[in-house]
């Protein structure tokens, strides 16, 4: 940890947000949500529903509301509680794109130029993509910095974007002469679950854009589709093995070995020690009735949630202005320390 970060004496927030685009799959939770669930308890959270990161590609109008709040009922359903973490859509706390316009006249053109996740989407269409989506990470910037939040749950593939957010916080307290305004947010990657791959490639991780559903399991997913995708899900002809080391070069068994320790607890090693020798024809029935203990619950709470908008736009409307609250007297700093005119 910076030196800078050590100094600074504000609350310790964290700041973690998901796209209303598509279906949330086992990734999202055992990879955020069930993170989500764990860190309210310890921390002070701010949970978003970054909405307007998802028009920076097309959007339906007509469904994106109801996207938002598909997401925010997988998060109460999960087991987030708004009387602990905030639940607000992006779009509702306008801070958002203030300090994004702030923080594009602070950060660099050859700093975004380095971001990889544009190139990868863009692919040789770049220019034909929306400046939303090459500046994406400087909105993402002002997402997390809007709270000051000091710790952010990414994955390893957002690792450079938070990397910037520092970068930017730092040329921020340097160019106004503001020492430890900003924090210089920390990654909370460490855990179960980090990364969950498609149950068709375990090389690949698990996506809502891969064509094929039998690579994930939704969380919308019937006991009987969850049991019969993980019966489906690739595997060599090999039994489960005794130690990590032989994990490696066995993508698929190594990925169902950490979906089972994710939900169980037990570390990797701790999986292969209760299943050593096994055949899948043991294990895939086990994990699969795991899953299904485990993600029924979650499915049928978000579904009573889905099937009552009224009391989820509550809590949503109630997050917006908790949210707001935390980032009005910020942005208000920020407008003064930049020199605005103000009555």
């Amino acid at each position: 940890m910076s030196n800078q970060q050590k100094q600074y004496s504000g609350p310790d927030r964290v700041f973690s947000g998901m796209q209303p685009t598509g279906d949330l799959h086992l990734g999202n939770y055992l990879g955020a949500l069930k993170k989500f669930v764990d860190l309210q308890h310890h921390h002070e959270c701010v949970f978003c529903i970054v909405d307007l990161h998802a028009v920076t590609v097309w959007q339906d109008p007509k469904i994106l509301a109801s996207q938002t709040r598909n997401i925010a009922a997988a998060y109460l359903a999960a087991g987030v509680d708004p009387a602990k973490a905030i639940i607000y859509p992006q779009s509702a706390v306008r801070g958002h794109t203030e300090l994004a316009w702030y923080f594009n006249c602070v950060a660099r053109i050859g700093w975004l130029s380095r971001m990889t996740q544009f190139k990868e989407k863009s692919g040789k269409n770049s220019e034909k993509m929306s400046v939303g989506l090459y500046d994406y990470p400087v909105l993402q910037a002002a997402d997390i910095l809007l709270f000051k939040a000091t710790h952010v749950p990414v994955g390893e593939d957002q690792k450079q974007h938070l990397e910037l957010s520092r970068d930017i916080a730092q040329k921020f307290n340097n160019d106004f002469k503001a020492p430890n305004f900003f924090p210089l947010p920390e990654p909370l990657i460490k855990g179960p679950g980090a990364r969950i791959m498609s149950l068709r490639d375990g090389t690949k991780k698990m996506s809502k854009s891969e064509p094929s559903d039998n690579s994930r399991i939704n969380l919308t997913d019937t006991a009987d589709m969850i049991a019969k995708k993980i019966r489906k899900a690739k595997t060599d002809a090999g039994a489960i093995p005794d130690s990590l080391e032989e994990l490696e070069g066995r993508p698929e068994v190594a990925n169902l070995v950490s979906i089972y320790g994710a939900f169980s607890g037990l570390s990797d090693q701790g999986v292969l020690d209760k299943y050593a020798g096994q055949g899948f024809g043991v294990f895939k029935p086990a994990l699969a009735d795991l899953a299904v203990e485990i993600l029924q619950p979650i499915t049928e709470r978000m579904n009573d949630y889905l099937a009552n908008p009224d009391e989820t736009d509550k809590i949503l409307a109630n997050g917006a202005d908790a949210a707001n609250q935390i980032a009005e007297p910020i942005l208000a700093e920020v407008r003064e320390i930049m020199g605005f005119w103000r009555k």
